[in-house]
């Protein structure tokens, strides 16, 4: 009633009690009414407003008493008081209204709480022609109900329903109201079917016919030219629905998908380029909002994109955006006060023409610029628009503009710049939540692989597998939608403005924001967009023109310059703009086959390149196959900048001066170091990938040095290092689990260690070494000791390098050993062969300085790890070593190594028993897995025991460098070889001496033999270097010469020593031949050196005494059984004119041999068989080597004395043990042998040391030993059985024809030779051109001579001697000497021929009278007269100096022979040849008158004529004239011829004396026949006187008559003048006084 007075004071005091009153809750419905209508009464009369709206907002909010028709009454008076014209009233009834609207719907939530637990009952719905049915709503709801279908009403300008006395009211007052329901009462909507129709039939279409005229508007399109005026955007309107169109998409996006659908397309098409400046952007700002809200987004995705025929709005937004963010920078903004600042706009965006390392321009002076995007040209600022993660839209809050604002320049760039980022950020936060629920529920489900859950047995289990399974399928479906729905306009966009982006903090937002979508889509395995994302991280790691070419080489890079059309729309992607406006901040060489010129970094390429870092860093896991491209960026950065791999394959700064050099700034210089520790930060995280993971990051390693190999072809610049570097570190991080990348890791370096480019190769070889020293070093899981397969997988690298030929790789192979043995020795274990197999790959060509280094390995292994390497290994060790010594590059070290074989052997024999145990453990074990494998074990010398095998194989490694081309390796290998087997063949099993015999050592003699036999005659110039070269050694021949007598002496002395063990075995005798063979073949080959050797061999073996019985075999070894040799000294020294043979050696052998105790011998045959095989070798040695050639020219070979003599003083050994069995034919082979030595002369170079001074009778060695010879054969046959004295005549043979050597030296086939009788006068001869000089065998003759008058004094009565005619022969042999008398080569020899006949006939003459009747000596005696008659009456002429001492000892020995005749021969005549004796009678008469010799001078005459002789002669003659005991009529005759001859002689000599006395006149006659008629005057004086003394019955009446008849002649002579003639014939006249007496009768005659 008061405020009916309308009376402003009291309607104030009565407004304010009605508040009061209502605010203590005292107002009825009914009373509620009243005051309703009261105050519609004040509105009506404009009293009041704000009181009344005061009032009505208490009323309506202490309570709900008022509803329905009331309640619409009370609303609308404020919308009423809304539009008055008061602006204080407008706005608080606005409040108001806003208010009382919450109030309506605050009410109805709070009712639905009130009855949230009753279940509602349906009601019937009736029908209502009006609208639609609103009685199964509660009070409350009924009323928000009415409220929002008028305010829709209202909006659509129609009339209300409910709310009636409504004047007017304005759209963009209507749509804040709708939209603030909407977003505070969403709840309301989504929980009533009636309100959510009410969304769907009248909201959504009136929504969308309030844009129409938005879309059709086309800005700066002419009026004319469309035929109907189109409505113009209006700014307010526009942006309100805009907010409703974000509420209702945010909030009832559920219920309202189709009308979304539509919603969202036309936002999109607010952006295009020709709609207004503040359409695009409050366009910009709405899909920021819903660009926040991930989940929001992810709903399009399901019903939109994921559905067939659905316009794919998801993807439309994105793209929509990334043209949006295109247009800005293609399509300047016109009419935008800030594009027209022209000159700014120069300033920054023209290319910066200023020197490179100048910062961006300023405009004004110092002033420096905004953050900003600047692209060809366009330069947009960037502008703080919001908080990351929350759209704080400016402009779709300008609810109080009517005009549209100025856009500053900028805005919607930024907007838009920050959608895309927390597009970004909401999918993937969204997605990688998600995904990791999925996983951990994957995880606790189920333990088995998720792709095989049928494997597991319990069925619930399954079920919710299964469940998981499908819902994580679905989820997965969804995320990878998403993805490839955003992902290309994403990529377009931000590409775009990280080209164009100059600000840091812009750039860090666009990389982050790749990187998080690339982990993203590598997270979801969605290959192709995540290379999109990386291609684009590392095309803004590189300098603008540089990327393309790399990233296009490599097959991520599909996207690039390609324009995707996307559901119609075309977007392009664009390449980055060339020109940077960045701060240059490091100038290098692009990595590529011909750089040319330099590239730049600008310090945004090191911000793209951190990043890349940061996305292998954190997301290496998922990178996969876009390691590629990842480390192929890296590595062109790390070149550009000029980072090198420095040990571990870390990257420090520093490069290799070449070419332009590296410029860096200081900037990058301090992140240099950094960026060089993410590097390594980045390969050491590799150890937290999984293995898949980690195979995809080596794989991209090994393609990019593919790559940098490749380039590296051909030429020698500094290749990339970066690849092999990190493959190295990567390793090296990995060792834990080395296995699952060991192979493909280090089968790439292998191929990069081949490479020819020196650096990448030393590179390759640095990392593998030190990732196998690493891997050994490595505390792996079980230790390597435990677990062998993974230390075999480790060293088999090193193996493989073996096969690289470039020398730098192995070395470092080699030295990689080295410190692996040093380090790791102890415990290689199984991988020792494969250690051994690295130093054994050296060969012979691979230089010095590697075999040296593999040598000192090998040098290591032997000197400290022999004992802890598994003994099979041993014999590795023994090849190596072997193999060391056959290189020639080093003579030392295969010297040395041929020591270190010998060191090996010594380890053998010290750990013998241990190394023989493992081996036979170990050979056990092989043969039962061959036997299970049904395979026969094949190792070397087999049926061996292992031990003995690895002793075989040392041994035959040694022989096959006892045939090495060098001298000296072979005379090492060769002692010791023999040393060895000398030293340690007792550990040998006896079977193995078979082998040791048959595979090594006649193996080794052979091949010797055959080397020896072809090798080079040709002179060596010099051993290399200034190694003079001895004469004895200067021919590869002679240098063969050596190795084989060291072979054959040390063969031979095995067989020596050992013979205990060898004779057992079952084939010796074959072995034996053998051996001869050798001997005889080295004895015969045309070598001086060698021959003799064999035959030093040969003594050696046969010096063997018969070994001992097994039972009383000594333990110790066999040395002690080995007998002084006989033969003494060295056979080849120079001095060889001592005697051989000691003196009282042939004694002592004979007295050993003859002892009453025979050697015991173990098989007497056996034995027996192998002397004769050694006298069959010695027969063809000596056969063969005595043989004469039969051409002769310069180079023919004649053996040497030593040789000779060294032979035959084999024989008499030899002999002892065949004597036996040696009959005629062997005696006869000697005879030959012997002779035929002998014969051989020596080559005139040596003559000065082996024969003797010319003036000393000596005889030499050879000659010795031939008479030694015979002596212990004859010696033999004394004291041998009756049958062997046969021989005797045969060894008188022989010594005989030595004895003729005296006067006739032997001939040596055709050979010229001088004689030793010659050089006596004139030793110049010696250096005559004749290569031969002939021995002097006169001493020799002389000798043998002596040994046989020595022979036949003691043999003279043996039957052989007697029937054979020795005698005959021996007188035959002499005459020889004796006929040539003085023509002798040496006086010497008649002389003692002379005696020599003497001795013999004194013995020889009693056998021979002996067995007159017999006949055996018939036909000595004619040779025997012969030889008087040769030597009494010599045709050789004394020499001239001869001097009358001299003279006088011949004529004594002259006169000893006739002695012999008076003595021996004649008192004997009767048991003597008729023929004979008269054959000695004239000679005697011929020596008894004095024959004239013209030739001798007068003064001496008397020597000359031999008077003693003559006489002598007479004598004898005389003596046998008058024998008184004439016992046979033979003698008398004997008497008579004697005396008719002197008488018949001294008449001639008379008569031819007065003959020449009458026809000289008064000269004298000539001294001599003056000397001869005084003889025979003696003679006949002494006649007379013997016959008178003579019985005068034994004087023959002839004779009588014969002396007279000289009388008549004696007078004659009494003219003649010599006083001594005169005194001479006085003698000889006074005889005859007896014949004066007369005539008498017969008696008287007959007296005496």
């Amino acid at each position: 009633m008061g405020c009916g007075t309308k009376e402003p004071k009291i309607t104030q005091l009565c407004l304010a009690a009605i508040q009061r009153l209502m605010s203590h809750e005292v107002v009825s419905e009914t009373a509620a009414g009243n005051i309703i209508n009261m105050l519609w009464q004040l509105m009506e009369n404009s009293l009041e407003e704000l009181k009344l709206l005061q009032t009505v907002l208490v009323l309506l909010t202490t309570n709900t008493v008022v509803h329905d028709e009331a309640l619409s009454k009370a609303i609308v008076l404020c919308f009423r008081l809304h539009f008055t014209k008061d602006n204080i009233t407008n706005n608080t009834a606005a409040a108001t209204v806003r208010q009382v609207v919450t109030v309506v719907f605050e009410r109805m939530v709070a009712e639905d709480e009130r009855h949230r637990d009753v279940v509602e009952q349906p009601v019937l719905v009736q029908g209502n022609s009006n609208r639609r049915s609103v009685s199964t709503l509660k009070p409350c709801a009924k009323d928000a109900y009415m409220l929002f279908q008028d305010l829709c009403q209202l909006v659509n300008a129609d009339a209300p329903y409910w709310l009636v006395g409504m004047t007017e009211m304005t759209r963009t007052f209507g749509l804040e109201l709708l939209e603030s329901v909407l977003n505070d009462f969403p709840q309301v909507f989504l929980q009533h079917q009636e309100f959510s129709f009410l969304l769907k039939e009248r909201v959504c279409p009136l929504v969308i016919k309030l844009f129409s005229p938005n879309i059709k508007f086309r800005q700066g399109s002419s009026t004319s030219s469309s035929p109907a005026p189109v409505e113009k955007p209006y700014f307010p309107i526009c942006m309100r629905l805009l907010r409703v169109v974000s509420v209702l998409i945010k909030q009832f996006y559920s219920l309202l998908v189709t009308e979304c659908e539509i919603f969202l397309s036309l936002l999109v098409k607010f952006l295009d380029g020709d709609k207004p400046q503040w359409l695009r952007a409050v366009a910009v700002e709405s899909i920021h909002r819903l660009c926040v809200q991930p989940q929001l987004l992810r709903s399009f995705c399901q019903s939109y994109d994921m559905k067939q025929h659905s316009t794919k709005v998801f993807r439309d937004i994105v793209n929509a955006l990334g043209s949006f963010i295109q247009s800005l920078f293609l399509v300047p903004p016109t009419g935008n006060p800030a594009t027209t600042n022209q000159a700014g706009n120069n300033n920054s965006g023209g290319p910066v023409s200023a020197p490179a390392n100048s910062g961006m321009l300023g405009i004004g002076g110092g002033v420096t610029l905004l953050p900003a995007f600047e692209y060809r040209g366009t330069w947009i600022p960037i502008l703080t628009v919001t908080v990351q993660g929350s759209a704080k839209a400016t402009y779709l809050e300008m609810l109080d503009k009517v005009e549209p604002p100025t856009i500053p320049e900028g805005y919607a760039m930024s907007v838009a710049f920050h959608c895309l980022l927390d597009l970004v950020r909401g999918i993937t936060s969204m997605i990688e939540g998600e995904l990791g629920e999925v996983e951990t529920e994957c995880q606790t489900t189920t333990t088995e692989a998720v792709s095989s859950p049928a494997q597991s047995s319990e069925q619930q289990e399954l079920q919710s597998t299964s469940d998981h399974m499908d819902k994580a399928i679905v989820s997965r479906a969804v995320w990878e939608e998403m993805v490839n729905a955003c992902w290309c306009g994403l990529l377009a966009a931000l590409s775009l403005l990280l080209d164009a982006s100059t600000d840091e903090a812009a750039t860090e937002n666009i990389l982050k924001a790749e990187l998080t979508m690339a982990a993203l889509c590598g997270r979801l395995g969605l290959v192709t967009s995540r290379d999109a994302f990386i291609t684009a991280i590392c095309k803004g790691s590189l300098p603008p023109h540089y990327a393309l070419t790399v990233l296009n080489t490599t097959t991520a890079a599909t996207l690039s310059n390609k324009s995707y059309s996307i559901q119609g729309q075309s977007v392009m992607m664009i390449s980055p703009s060339s020109e940077s406006h960045q701060q240059v901040v490091a100038v290098g060489q692009p990595l590529a086959v011909q750089p040319q010129g330099t590239v730049m970094l600008t310090s945004k390429n090191i911000q793209c390149m951190r990043t890349l870092l940061n996305l292998a860093h954190c997301h290496g896991a998922v990178l996969g196959t876009s390691w590629q491209l990842v480390l192929a960026t890296l590595q062109h950065l790390v070149w550009i900048l000029g980072l090198k791999p420095s040990s571990g394959g870390a990257l420090k700064p520093g490069r290799a001066v070449e070419g332009p050099s590296t410029v860096l700034t200081t900037a990058v210089m301090t992140d240099l170091p950094v960026i060089s520790n993410i590097l390594s930060r980045l390969f050491e995280s590799s150890q937290y990938l999984d293995d898949v993971s980690l195979h995809h990051l080596i794989n991209a390693l090994c393609s990019l040095s593919l790559e940098a190999m490749d380039m590296a072809y051909g030429n020698n610049k500094e290749p990339s290092l970066f690849a092999v570097a990190k493959l190295l570190e990567t390793g090296l991080v990995n060792m834990h689990r080395i296995e699952i990348l060991w192979r493909p890791l280090t089968g790439h370096l292998l191929e990069v260690c081949q490479h020819p480019n020196s650096r990448m190769r030393e590179w390759g070889a640095e990392a593998l070494t030190s990732l196998i020293k690493a891997g050994l070093t490595f505390n792996h899981d079980p230790p390597l000791s435990q677990n062998q397969r993974l230390q075999l997988l480790l060293l088999n690298p090193l193996k493989e390098m073996s096969s690289v030929n470039h020398p730098d790789i192995r070395l470092k192979q080699l030295e990689c050993v080295l410190q692996i043995l040093q380090s790791q020795g102890d415990s290689l274990g199984p991988g020792w062969p494969l250690v051994l197999g690295v130093m054994g790959a050296i060969r012979n060509d691979q230089g010095e300085s590697l075999i040296r280094t593999a040598f000192q390995c090998l040098q290591l292994v032997v000197t400290d790890f022999l004992p802890t390497m598994p003994c099979t290994c041993l014999q590795i060790v023994v090849d190596v070593a072997g193999s060391f010594g056959l290189h020639n590059q080093e003579l030392n070290i295969s010297l040395t190594s041929i020591g270190l074989l010998w060191n090996i052997s010594d380890y053998f024999f010290q750990r013998g028993e241990t190394i023989e145990k493992e081996l036979n453990n170990e050979e056990a074990a092989q043969q039962k897995q061959a036997e299970e494998k049904g395979v026969v074990l094949n190792r070397p010398f087999h049926p061996a025991p292992p031990f003995d095998c690895l002793w075989l194989c040392l041994y035959a490694k040694l022989g096959e460098l006892c045939v090495d081309p060098r001298p000296a390796v072979r005379k090492s290998a060769g002692q010791t070889l023999f040393s060895t087997i000398g030293a340690h063949g007792t550990l040998l099993q006896p079977s193995t001496w078979h082998t040791v015999i048959w595979k090594v050592l006649f193996h080794l003699l052979d091949r010797v033999r055959e080397s020896s036999t072809t090798a080079d005659k040709e002179k060596i110039e010099s051993g290399g270097g200034n190694i003079l070269i001895h004469h004895s050694r200067d021919t590869a021949e002679k240098q063969w010469a050596e190795t084989w007598v060291l072979t054959l002496a040390g063969v031979a002395r095995i067989f020596n020593t050992r013979r205990y063990l060898l004779q057992p075995l079952g084939d010796f005798s074959r072995a034996w031949d053998v051996l001869l063979d050798h001997i005889q073949s080295a004895a015969l080959s045309k070598n001086n050196e060698v021959s003799l050797a064999a035959l030093k061999s040969f003594q050696e073996i046969l010096q063997i005494v018969t070994p001992v019985r097994d039972s009383d075999k000594p333990e110790t070894p066999p040395a002690v059984n080995v007998p002084v040799p006989v033969l003494l000294g060295s056979i080849s020294g120079p001095g060889l004119n001592r005697p051989f043979v000691r003196t009282d050696s042939i004694g002592e052998r004979l007295g050993r041999y003859s002892s009453s105790e025979p050697p015991v011998v173990t098989d007497e045959l056996e034995d027996l068989n192998l002397w004769w095989a050694a006298w069959n070798t010695w027969y063809r040695v000596g056969s063969e080597s005595t043989k004469p050639p039969i051409t002769f020219d310069k180079l023919t070979f004649i053996p040497s004395q030593p040789f000779l003599t060294a032979l035959i003083q084999i024989f008499p050994a030899l002999y002892q043990h065949i004597k036996t069995g040696f009959n005629m034919d062997d005696l006869q082979k000697l005879g030959v042998i012997l002779h035929s030595a002998v014969s051989v002369p020596i080559s005139s170079d040596a003559s000065p040391f082996i024969l003797p001074s010319y003036t000393e009778a000596v005889l030499t060695s050879l000659q010795e030993a031939v008479l030694t010879a015979l002596d212990v054969l004859q010696k033999a046959i004394c004291i041998g059985p009756e049958n062997m004295q046969i021989m005797y005549p045969a060894i008188f043979d022989q010594l005989l024809a030595f004895v003729e050597f005296s006067c006739k030296p032997p001939q040596y086939g055709q050979l010229e030779t001088k004689h030793i009788a010659n050089a006596k006068y004139n030793q110049i001869q010696l250096f005559a051109p004749a290569e031969w000089v002939a021995l002097n065998y006169v001493p020799f003759a002389e000798r043998s001579l002596e040994v046989v008058v020595d022979l036949y004094q003691k043999t003279a009565c043996h039957k052989a001697v007697v029937n054979e005619k020795v005698l005959q022969n021996i007188i035959k042999t002499l005459r020889v000497p004796l006929s040539l008398k003085y023509s002798c080569p040496s006086e010497s020899t008649w002389k003692l021929a002379v005696s020599s006949l003497l001795k013999v006939l004194s013995i020889g003459l009693p056998v021979a009278r002996q067995h007159a009747s017999s006949g055996k000596f018939d036909s000595m005696w004619p040779e025997l007269a012969n030889t008087f008659e040769d030597f009494l009456f010599t045709k050789s002429i004394p020499p001239d100096n001869l001097s009358i001492q001299e003279f006088q000892r011949n004529e004594s020995i002259d006169v000893e022979v006739v002695q012999l005749i008076s003595t021996e021969i004649l008192p004997y005549a009767n048991f003597i040849p008729k023929e004979f004796v008269g054959q000695i009678m004239t000679m005697l008469n011929k020596g008894s008158i004095h024959s004239q010799s013209s030739s001798f001078t007068e003064a001496e005459i008397d020597i000359r004529l031999r008077e003693e002789f003559s006489k002598m002669c007479f004598e004898t003659l005389l003596q046998f004239s008058f024998s008184n005991k004439v016992t046979t009529p033979q003698e008398g005759y004997i008497s008579r011829m004697a005396l008719s001859v002197l008488l018949k002689r001294s008449q001639d000599v008379l008569h031819r004396y007065i003959e020449d006395e009458r026809l000289s006149g008064k000269c004298p006659l000539p001294r001599q026949q003056v000397t001869e008629i005084i003889f025979v005057l003696k003679a006949v004086s002494t006649l007379i006187d013997s016959l008178k003394k003579t019985q005068p019955e034994n004087v023959d009446g002839n004779t009588w008559a014969q002396v007279i008849a000289l009388y008549p002649t004696l007078v004659e002579c009494i003219t003649c003048s010599s006083s001594e003639v005169c005194s001479a014939l006085k003698e000889a006249l006074v005889p005859f006084k007896d014949f004066m007496q007369p005539p008498a009768s017969k008696v008287q005659n007959g007296e005496s």
